[in-house]
């Protein structure tokens, strides 16, 4: 699993890519907090666009980190997720809390 960072504005996007499964799942939860620590940040873009695989970690992943940003009273969303990771999100009903766009600019702006 490869993760970019990039701030646009006072939202971090997190561009994750490859698999994000159980070997990688920890690394993906101690990066993207202690980035959203280190810069105090309140709003989260996860961009799913180039995840070609993902299983129960990587939910337990993506929801720990909508619980760390819930509870300072900020913002996560999920951009660009394929058909398959889609499906995912679908089935363990994600989508129920955790808002999905279609691309990035669209996250960012509402966001």
């Amino acid at each position: 699993m490869y993760l970019k960072f990039e701030k646009h504005g006072n939202a971090l996007i997190v561009i994750l890519s490859g698999e994000l499964d159980h070997n990688s799942a920890e690394e993906v939860r101690v990066r993207i907090d202690d980035r959203i620590d280190r810069d105090n940040i309140d709003k989260v873009i996860l961009n799913f666009s180039e995840v070609t695989f993902m299983d129960s970690s990587g939910i337990g992943a993506v929801l720990g980190r909508y619980k760390k940003i819930s509870n300072k009273g900020g913002k996560l969303c999920i951009a660009e997720p394929n058909k398959n990771v889609n499906r995912i999100f679908e089935l363990a009903g994600l989508y129920k809390i955790i808002k999905n766009y279609n691309t990035v600019d669209e996250a960012v702006r509402c966001i």
